[in-house]
């Protein structure tokens, strides 16, 4: 008996088929971009079952043949990537990142002339970065009326756009913030036993949030970003994925602005308009 005829006969019933792990595993890198080789199966089963709730069904073959045969995708695939996609989050998360943008990248980004910086955390999870982002420009921007600043925040899961948008956190999950910075950004909750946060509503205000593909040939994203961050998530793609979506985020980055990404990842090998100017850190040339 081949190796693919013995995984198929041990996933009855309340496993995943080799046959449907393989369509899974096809429209999630198709739609996404995300891997899912074989050794993630008991991952994948764990995160469906409650998909298999939600729609009722009893066994993964009942809803991987309502996805694939009965036209389920339509109706499923958001819910579908939001339970597979890997969310990890912190404040100031590879802190050498903020302080090159404040120190370095922020100054050079206004003595070019810039007086809106635009910045996007286009993988934002469930809100750290691009809180974190708006931290160091609202601190970078105080007291300067000539200069101003916005951050756009998106990601592919709906889930982690809700926390986001709300900014509550747990209060341990605010530690890296800095006491200064937690003082002026962060609410603490009037019942103590709640052990929870919230950021600012001025804050808050300053980022706007919204579902994206970085999948999707175009990112809808209006005028080029002073400050790009993606960090964290090319690691989920394969070589080709990883060209073309730093293709697309670089045709969003103007001239002079920087792109941050994760310290684990690398662009070597694509051809980029890009110039290294600190670890992970690059410039638009």
């Amino acid at each position: 008996m081949s190796t693919a005829a013995r995984v198929e006969t041990q996933l009855p019933g309340d496993r995943i088929s080799k046959r449907n792990f393989d369509k899974l595993a096809r429209f999630i890198y198709d739609y996404s971009g995300i891997k899912m080789p074989p050794t993630k199966l008991t991952m994948l089963e764990g995160r469906l079952r409650r998909r298999l709730r939600a729609t009722d069904h009893s066994t993964f073959d009942d809803y991987c043949d309502f996805l694939f045969n009965h036209d389920g995708l339509a109706q499923e695939a958001v819910y579908l990537i939001d339970v597979v996609t890997t969310n990890k989050t912190d404040f100031f998360r590879e802190a050498k990142h903020f302080d090159y943008l404040q120190s370095v990248a922020l100054p050079a980004i206004v003595n070019s002339g810039v007086r809106t910086i635009r910045a996007w955390s286009s993988a934002c999870s469930t809100g750290a970065e691009p809180y974190t982002m708006a931290m160091v420009l609202a601190e970078f921007t105080e007291g300067r009326n000539d200069v101003s600043y916005s951050v756009l925040a998106t990601d592919l899961s709906t889930d982690v756009l809700q926390t986001a948008r709300r900014g509550i956190y747990p209060e341990d999950l605010i530690a890296p913030v800095p006491r200064d910075l937690q003082r002026k950004y962060v609410l603490t909750a009037k019942q103590p036993d709640r052990r929870e946060v919230r950021i600012t509503p001025k804050l808050r205000s300053k980022i706007g949030f919204a579902r994206m593909n970085l999948m999707d040939e175009k990112y809808p994203i209006g005028d080029p970003m002073n400050l790009i961050f993606c960090r964290n998530v090319l690691i989920y793609f394969d070589k080709q994925t990883q060209a073309g979506v730093l293709s697309r985020l670089c045709s969003c980055l103007a001239k002079g602005g920087y792109m941050f990404i994760g310290h684990s990842e690398s662009i070597t090998g694509f051809d980029l308009p890009l110039q290294q100017v600190s670890n992970t850190v690059y410039q638009r040339i």
